[in-house]
């Protein structure tokens, strides 16, 4: 198995894009599972990208990150582009694929996140969608700055549960700010999915895998909740699509001018 920190990246608007797979994620798990080491993943796509390289915070972020992890599918085949081997790496797809092999190895498991009753729900269906996995505890943050007190709490709770994995389901950057926050004082890997909370305990319906195949996933979430995602489907992508167009540009011409 190759050495998680070996794993290469690649750049996308200056964030450092892990050019990897779903399985080799799980190794890294598995590996970093036997030491007591924080360490959190971010998951991106191209909205949340966006949102993240406008803010120098946020952006800086990613460099903490053990893995920075391709969910959409043009952070993928930008990757491909530039001659690397990477995989969509979604975050319900990486949690099914987790969970479905932790049976066998071991990994326990820890829900932080979800509207009221999500992570619970999210518990009780995983418990009998994948036999014999381990859930170490299940609980959902209030929508509100946390006191001293109860944050405490909550690092007391989540290292004394035994977990491996924290699958942290906020929104997108709430999830990583808490990651970054949080991971020198927990001694497991965190890892941000979002909406996949939503997905697995039958909340949102996901899009069919011939969208999820062809980088249209987004279409029918935007069409599901036209309210709270237009600005990231309608503006935040677009501009994507020109500052990564804008990019080739210069590279090109630097290239050019060195010949």
């Amino acid at each position: 198995m190759r050495d998680p920190s070996a794993i290469p990246r690649y750049d996308v608007l200056g964030i450092p894009i892990a050019a990897t797979s779903i399985p080799e994620i799980y190794a890294a798990l598995l590996q970093w599972s036997r030491d007591q080491t924080g360490r959190f993943i971010a998951v991106r796509e191209v909205a949340s990208l966006m949102a993240c390289r406008d803010d120098p915070d946020l952006r800086a972020l990613h460099q903490r990150a053990a893995l920075v992890i391709p969910d959409g599918m043009p952070l993928v085949w930008l990757g491909q582009k530039q001659g690397h081997k990477v995989a969509r790496c979604a975050g319900p797809d990486l949690f099914d694929y987790v969970c479905r092999h932790s049976a066998q190895s071991g990994l326990r498991h820890y829900f932080f996140g979800g509207n009221e009753g999500v992570a619970a729900t999210l518990a009780e269906l995983c418990q009998a969608r994948y036999p014999s996995i381990q859930i170490a505890g299940w609980e959902c943050p209030p929508f509100r700055p946390m006191t001293a007190t109860e944050r405490s709490q909550t690092i007391a709770r989540i290292t004394q549960s035994g977990a491996d994995i924290v699958w942290v389901g906020m929104s997108s950057p709430k999830q990583d700010v808490w990651m970054r926050d949080h991971v020198d004082a927990l001694p497991q890997t965190l890892i941000g999915i979002g909406a996949a909370f939503d997905f697995h305990a039958g909340r949102v319906r996901r899009a069919p895998r011939w969208m999820q195949r062809s980088g249209l996933e987004w279409l029918l979430r935007l069409i599901s909740e036209p309210r709270r995602l237009w600005r990231r489907y309608l503006i935040l992508a677009p501009r994507f699509v020109w500052l990564v167009l804008l990019s080739g540009l210069k590279i090109y011409a630097k290239d050019d001018n060195a010949k």
